[in-house]
């Protein structure tokens, strides 16, 4: 075990509790909206690259400015007062600006999409089209072309003309948006081809997927939304991509194979516009082909490799040609353990396996020449992201960088600059542009502390060790005015699923606000990422298979065990708090092992894996009548009757993820049972409640601790 501790002349003002330095607590509305409302960290507002270029633009007051790099010549690229004058509107602040290329940029304004070319210093605005009103999924392209979204139709505008791609009467067979439940990193359902000449789009057949219905509350009588919920061990819907040729309204569907219940991930068009790319997954998401096809005829070229893995596959990202190479493009996999790049031909010839080691990549950000390439990696440590270049023929890594901490970076088009934004610990943020070579940095904005004038806590990084020795990284928030020889109520949030990663070397080192509110409050406060968790390579990821809720409550036992050590946490006054797969393991943990924690709050919780979503619960349980053991192992409803001390449950009542049945089916067989539970509904809210309500949740949560725990 390992507890590192903050140091430097901060850690020791905190450590003396200086009354004249730090005397503000929190507000709930701080500890719970605070660092992304009014104590924000100060940064650069709507930074970019103009494409092709040097030049990074940025908002500042009324104005965007560009500056040239390196030179560091400025001048106002757009004003307000310019942009209200030429198009007759009366914006108060600049818009969100986005570019199309180098001398074309667009904004929406409500429905319509505002354009403008730039030409030397001056800036000509145009309406460039007006979607209608239940448009979704607008997507503009560089061409100058428009496709959106009417309920589940796909749309294009054309010179100027909305045209209607499909014709699908059948509202359950949706085109042009995303599809999968939103997994394997499926985000969109639209892809136009490089030069906007053709237009591919997703098309879903849901009609044979369960109906089920989502109440909404503020209508009398009350309305019933009916959606179709794919569960675990039921039918899925089927996929297929279409390709529609503007020129000629044809409309071809890819050949993408018999089994209809597959999926279809990693969508890319080739540099010429011939052919299209796609990962096909298998519903039992251990085989992958990646498959070629023409994208005129919609016949299947060849498939170039395959990958499969005894567990799961997991592909989300897309292919990335190299630049000035439309024969070769960069692929990722989790194959050696960790995710990482490997380098193809177009013929399924793999040249090199470009990035190495027991970390992962974290994002591609683009092409630095043409051997080179950026990415952000976990490679210092997996509490960190820093920006690497990296050669494509050898592999060699240089870090762009400079400071501990979690880095966001963004290149330009030639990567010869990033802007990079960061903060860790100790750094609020810092927005920089560095020159790739390593020999070029300028400050651009040093945020002061926004929380500077609070009372806050002491928090140490904690190590711990698995079962199997693996390294497993926690925080201990301390109580402000901390007296180790007293004894104290002590909260544990977890979250401890696949994809989500709770702890990072980042502004502000708690990671959450609400934690140092508690810790104002005299609570000492933990979390962990234990195994299952993101970001620490597939061993890590897949040691819950089969078997969700085991591994990582062994885990968040083990820093019940560290916490239990320590002579200030009081061990019967300990209560534990999660959201989502959180508050799957929340409740998991009450019932499985009762009386480790005297109460406990469950937000928006999975109690059945066989009721949540195929694609999901699949990958990480298989199915149903496959890991009848699994399944019947981590069902939460049969174990209610272990119930000791105090659990309230709170749910969304419009929640289509964890749909608002799983805690409506505990609640009565709590009642079946005659077991007592504390329940909380929010009217209207989906998986989340967020803005001014969040509050009024984190309240309600603190008042529980409070009256259990104090």
């Amino acid at each position: 075990m390992h507890i590192g501790k903050r140091t430097g002349l901060y850690a020791a003002l905190v450590l003396l509790s200086v009354p004249a330095l730090a005397q503000k607590k929190f507000t709930m509305a701080e500890a719970t909206n605070g660092m992304t409302t009014t104590l924000a960290t100060q940064g650069i507002k709507q930074g970019s690259w103009r494409p092709n270029s040097n030049t990074f633009t940025q908002v500042s007051g009324e104005n965007m400015t560009a500056t040239d790099f390196p030179g560091e010549t400025t001048t106002t690229l757009l004003r307000l007062q310019d942009i209200n004058s030429a198009l007759k509107t009366d914006l108060k602040a600049m818009p969100s600006i986005k570019w199309l290329d180098k001398n074309t940029l667009y904004f929406t304004n409500t429905q319509t999409l505002e354009r403008a070319t730039l030409n030397g210093s001056s800036v000509s605005w145009s309406k460039w089209a007006t979607t209608p009103a239940k448009a979704e999924n607008v997507t503009p392209d560089k061409s100058g072309k428009i496709a959106y979204t009417v309920d589940n139709n796909l749309w294009l505008i054309n010179n100027g003309k909305a045209i209607a791609v499909t014709h699908d009467a059948n509202k359950n067979i949706v085109n042009g948006k995303s599809v999968h439940r939103e997994e394997f990193g499926i985000d969109r359902g639209i892809f136009f081809s490089p030069k906007g000449t053709y237009l591919a789009y997703y098309r879903m057949d849901q009609t044979m997927v369960n109906d089920y219905p989502i109440i909404k509350w503020d209508t009398v009588p009350a309305h019933a939304d009916i959606i179709k919920y794919p569960m675990a061990g039921g039918t899925s819907h089927h996929v297929t991509l279409c390709v529609y040729h503007p020129a000629t309204h044809r409309t071809v569907t890819l050949q993408t194979g018999e089994l209809k219940d597959h999926y279809l991930t990693c969508v890319t068009w080739d540099p010429a516009e011939q052919y299209i790319y796609i990962g096909i997954l298998n519903r039992d998401q251990n085989h992958l082909s990646l498959n070629k096809y023409d994208a005129h005829s919609g016949r299947m070229i060849k498939t170039l490799f395959e990958e499969s893995d005894p567990k799961y596959v997991h592909p989300e990202h897309p292919l990335t040609f190299v630049k000035d190479n439309d024969k070769q493009f960069i692929w990722w996999s989790d194959r050696d353990g960790y995710r990482h790049l490997y380098l193809y031909n177009t013929d399924g010839t793999l040249v090199r396996q470009v990035t190495k080691g027991n970390w992962v990549v974290n994002e591609f950000l683009g092409f630095a020449g043409t051997e080179n390439i950026l990415i952000t990696a976990s490679k210092e440590s997996p509490m960190e992201k820093h920006g690497y270049m990296v050669n494509l023929v050898s592999g060699a890594m240089t870090r762009i960088d400079k400071g501990a901490g979690t880095h966001s970076i963004t290149p330009n088009e030639s990567g010869s600059y990033v802007f990079d934004v960061y903060s860790n610990e100790d750094v609020p943020k810092k927005s920089l542009i560095r020159g790739t070579d390593g020999h070029y940095s300028k400050l651009l904005l040093e945020s002061p502390d926004p929380l500077e004038n609070y009372d806050r806590p002491e928090i140490r990084n904690v190590t711990l060790r698995a079962n199997d020795g693996t390294p497993l990284y926690g925080k201990l928030i301390l109580p402000v005015n901390f007296n180790p020889s007293r004894k104290y109520p002590t909260i544990v949030y977890l979250y401890n699923g696949p994809n989500v990663q709770l702890l990072h070397n980042a502004f502000p080192a708690s990671g959450n606000l609400w934690y140092e509110y508690m810790a104002q409050h005299g609570y000492v406060v933990f979390t962990m990422d234990g195994r299952g968790s993101s970001n620490r390579g597939m061993a890590f990821e897949q040691a819950t298979f089969r078997h969700l809720g085991d591994v990582e409550m062994e885990d968040q036992l083990k820093g019940v065990e560290y916490l239990k050590s320590l002579p200030y946490v009081d061990d019967d006054r300990m209560g534990l708090h999660g959201w989502s797969y959180g508050g799957f393991m929340t409740t998991s943990l009450m019932l499985k092992h009762p009386g480790v924690f005297k109460c406990a709050v469950a937000g928006g919780p999975v109690m059945d894996w066989k009721m949540y979503e195929i694609m999901y619960t699949e990958r990480y349980m298989d199915r149903p009548q496959d890991n009848p053991d699994g399944y019947a192992n981590a069902n939460l409803f049969d174990k209610v009757k272990n119930l000791k001390g105090k659990l309230m449950l709170i749910h969304g009542t419009q929640d289509n993820v964890v749909v608002w049945q799983h805690s409506i089916k505990f609640l009565k067989t709590c009642v079946d049972e005659g077991i007592q539970l504390d329940y909380f509904v929010y009217p209207g809210y989906e998986h989340n409640v967020r803005g001014k309500d969040r509050v009024h949740l984190m309240q309600k949560i603190t008042d529980y601790f409070d009256t259990y725990l104090k």
